[in-house]
């Protein structure tokens, strides 16, 4: 077991699959998303709290006043992130809702140019037309048999990946903050704005909640979240960019088999050919060439 925790590799793999299978999680809860998240952030800035400190790693506010900023909106677009993410699984199936959600690395690669004055190669280009096209086909333009929620769905996971790519701009704008002390600001962050729009939309009803609906929730906020976003940071620190890259894809894999063997929701040829091209494509722009300089990214 200590060796397993030792191994960057495994470490990041399990963190993966944790994450794949958070659309079965989140459907058994029985609450609106907006709550799900708040509870998910809270119990997530408790327990990254107490590893901080039962680690001894402060927090040097007084060095990064400057980023706290950037931070603090990062954290408001992670939370809002997560509202959308859920509400897609609301509409439509889990494997749609995450590959929609794994467009976000699309969206980066073509606002990087426009803020950082990068450069989009024919790579680049390749990788934006063909992710959007398994965008198109997901969304089954001409098949209307799936009804408005398939797209309401779809439109909300864009929504969440297009939050998620804000996510991972603002962070490159962070540079004197490390893993664990940037996702623990980003977890209080969230929590700050969720409270607020939790009590101004439906409210607090974990009253409402059986003895299922609890054990996914805590599973969510401690495993999903506070555990997994832990093992994830301490992977990162081990591992290359380009093995990490090729790692983060077990998560939509996961989601889909989880999707399609456990719920037994169904994708049509088309959907899977879509899928392929998003995350296929996607990989090959996050996997750098040997002479180009090498991007990293957080999730």
């Amino acid at each position: 077991m200590m060796k397993f925790l030792k191994d960057a590799r495994l470490q990041l793999t399990l963190s993966m699959v944790v994450f794949g299978t958070i659309g079965l999680f989140v459907r058994n809860i029985g609450l609106p998303s907006g709550e799900i998240a708040l509870y998910r952030a809270v119990m997530a800035t408790i327990l990254v709290g107490f590893v901080l400190l039962f680690t001894k790693q402060r927090i040097d506010f007084a060095k990064i006043k400057k980023e706290l900023p950037l931070l603090l909106l990062s954290g408001v677009a992670m939370g809002f992130n997560w509202i959308l993410l859920f509400e897609a699984y609301n509409y439509t199936t889990v494997s749609v809702a995450t590959l929609s959600y794994y467009f976000a690395p699309v969206i980066v690669t073509l606002v990087c140019p426009l803020l950082f004055k990068e450069k989009m190669g024919l790579k680049q280009w390749l990788c934006f037309g063909f992710s959007t096209l398994g965008i198109v086909l997901i969304t089954g333009i001409g098949d209307l048999s799936a009804g408005t929620n398939h797209i309401k769905g779809i439109a909300f996971g864009l929504g969440a990946a297009g939050l998620y790519a804000t996510v991972i701009l603002l962070n490159k704008f962070i540079k004197g903050v490390q893993g664990l002390h940037r996702t623990f600001l980003q977890f209080l962050a969230a929590t700050a704005v969720l409270i607020p729009y939790v009590g101004f939309t439906d409210g607090c009803n974990l009253g409402t909640l059986n003895t299922k609906g609890w054990i996914f929730l805590l599973a969510v906020g401690i495993v999903h979240t506070g555990i997994t976003y832990c093992l994830y940071f301490s992977s990162l620190k081990e591992l290359p960019g380009q093995k990490a890259a090729i790692l983060s894809y077990v998560d939509p894999l996961v989601a889909v088999l989880c999707s399609v063997t456990i719920l037994h929701e169904k994708m049509t040829s088309l959907q899977i050919i879509g899928g392929a091209l998003i995350l296929g494509f996607t990989l090959w722009n996050e996997i750098p060439t040997k002479n180009l300089r090498k991007n990293t990214g957080k999730r």
